[in-house]
């Protein structure tokens, strides 16, 4: 696995589907979709040479997109196979882009944000609202292309799309309101400040929510007048086209927002280069180090959205529906590839038992099989060597004695389209210690470990006691105790009798070695912008020569 990919934050739930209605044909190397039996078609663009069935899609078009266009990239050379993680198929082969590609798009996006950095908030507001409109209405179209890329289903790829309009209208909002203030100063002088833009910013993105995580990135970073060079990860680099080709449609500057592949190497060129003023990284731990060590080189300031090993605290006058449908919603979204999910999973002893035996009940009922059908819950992990990681950390938690409850093989669905998929059955391992390794660390898999707690002060000493501060969740039907919990919770994000959802109102980011600074709600603001401080001299200049 290339080291510029890994995580993020969750959503769910929500459903419909015109594509179920479609099959594909082809003319002169356009795609059309037609609608059986309604002798009706819509011409889809020459990128999405796509069907709803699984197994039916291929890609033949550039995946960099410089100046408002896909262009292949200038140099690199490097290629790497893009599967589908449902059937195991390669889809397309990602070139990556080299120094004198990378340096092309900083170029574009640099020329861009001479024109965008000078319009007004209401002016961007415009171009957001419109990009996040053409997003609603290709909701199903997105979020097909992204359950084939990524394996995740369909009902919740539709929410991430969901979630993704509504960053970008959320963004759109603040950006005429961005202001500084006014500060009366002795003698009728006076100061104030002004909220500037950084210039090009770099956001690279994950393999979990390829598409949105490039929204919650470009969202605040185009309202406060940045332009923007996003690298997806090489796993998932198909979506991302579509929030390029609909920010330039919305009447974005063409370059003002690029996408470049590739994997370490193009990185490292978005981090080296001069002309980038900040970076934005969602991935893994080991990354963000290595990310923070090349931005200290240029004094860049940078955004990091790590790891996480979260608690989820589950005490015994909790309602116990609302506890276990949590417990659900906090390990098996996306196949468990969450990085702020609440994988451990707290249970007071007082009802241990009852717990654990409904959460087992219904882990064991989760549909897994074809992410494009509309009633499986689970798809397939993203590619070979993670699954079997993922099956590694199962076998270790076996052999120190943890208890597998349920779950944790691999499954091949009975469709013969699907043998080759990554899939396996969501595990529940019981008989677990804070010591084992799939306690400590992050699986990044659908793998639930259940510990038992005794008392409030021991099951908050126990849930701090990682290297990971992105998430915590508690359930209780006692206010007091939820929010005394929660306020001794070391980490960013927390929730009380709910998980894992993301209002794009709220800020978003870890504490430790989960990362700093924040994404989504008004706090993003601070951290893709600057403020200038201009001090206004009214009367005479006194000197002490």
């Amino acid at each position: 696995m290339c080291w510029l990919c890994s995580c993020v934050a969750g959503s769910w739930a929500s459903r419909c589907a015109w594509f179920s209605f479609c099959q594909i044909s082809s003319v002169e190397g356009e795609i059309f979709l037609s609608s059986i039996g309604s002798g009706c078609s819509s011409r889809l663009q020459p990128c999405l040479a796509m069907s709803t069935a699984t197994g039916t899609f291929s890609l033949q078009q550039p995946l960099n997109y410089r100046a408002g266009g896909r262009v292949e990239p200038v140099d690199g050379g490097q290629t790497e196979d893009v599967y589908e993680p449902a059937t195991g198929r390669v889809i397309t082969k990602l070139l990556c882009s080299g120094e004198k590609e990378v340096d092309l798009a900083v170029q574009s996006a640099k020329a861009a944000f001479q024109t965008w950095s000078r319009t007004s908030g209401m002016e961007r507001c415009r171009v957001l609202l419109e990009a996040a409109r053409l997003i609603r209405e290709r909701r199903d179209e997105i979020a097909t292309l992204e359950t084939i890329n990524n394996g995740k289903s369909i009902l919740e790829a539709r929410v991430d799309i969901d979630i993704s309009w509504q960053c970008l209208e959320y963004y759109a909002g603040l950006a005429g309101s961005l202001a500084g203030e006014h500060i009366q100063l002795p003698g009728g002088s006076f100061g104030y400040t002004r909220r500037e833009p950084l210039g090009v910013c770099v956001g690279i993105g994950a393999w979990n929510y390829p598409f949105q995580i490039a929204c919650w990135k470009s969202a605040p970073a185009l309202a406060c007048g940045n332009a923007m060079v996003f690298k997806p990860s090489p796993f998932t680099p198909i979506s991302v086209l579509k929030l390029a080709e609909i920010f330039t449609e919305a009447g974005a500057p063409k370059g003002l927002f690029n996408v470049v592949q590739g994997g370490v190497a193009t990185g490292q060129f978005l981090c080296h280069h001069p002309d980038v003023a900040k970076i934005s990284f969602t991935g893994s731990v080991p990354t963000g180090v290595k990310i923070m060590e090349m931005a200290a080189k240029g004094i860049k300031p940078v955004t990091l959205e790590l790891g996480g090993k979260s608690p989820l605290i589950i005490f015994s006058d909790c309602s116990l529906e609302n506890a276990v449908n949590g417990a659900l919603m906090a390990n098996f979204l996306t196949q468990g590839e969450v990085c702020c999910n609440g994988t451990r999973v707290f249970v007071e002893r007082k009802i241990l038992d009852t717990f654990t035996k409904e959460v087992v009940k219904r882990t064991q009922k989760i549909k897994v099989g074809d992410p494009l059908q509309e009633d499986t819950r689970m798809g397939a992990l993203i590619n070979r060597p993670h699954l079997e990681r993922v099956q590694r950390f199962i076998k270790q938690a076996k052999e120190q004695g943890a208890q597998v409850l349920c779950g944790g093989d691999l499954y091949v669905p009975d469709d013969p389209k699907l043998k080759n998929g990554f899939y396996m059955q969501p595990c529940v391992l019981g008989n677990c210690r804070d010591d084992m390794t799939c306690v400590q660390e992050e699986i990044f898999g659908p793998v639930m470990s259940i510990l038992p707690f005794d008392t409030e002060e021991e099951v908050v000493e126990r849930a701090n006691n990682t290297k990971f501060g992105l998430a915590g969740g508690v359930f209780t039907r006692d206010i007091q105790k939820a929010h005394r919990v929660v306020a001794a919770l070391k980490a960013g994000m927390c929730f009380i009798n709910n998980y894992n959802i993301s209002p794009v109102e709220l800020p978003f980011g870890g504490y430790k070695s989960s990362g700093f600074g924040r994404e989504n709600g008004r706090a993003a603001i601070e951290y893709y912008s600057q403020l200038k401080t201009v001090c206004v001299e009214m009367g005479d200049v006194e000197s002490v020569f």
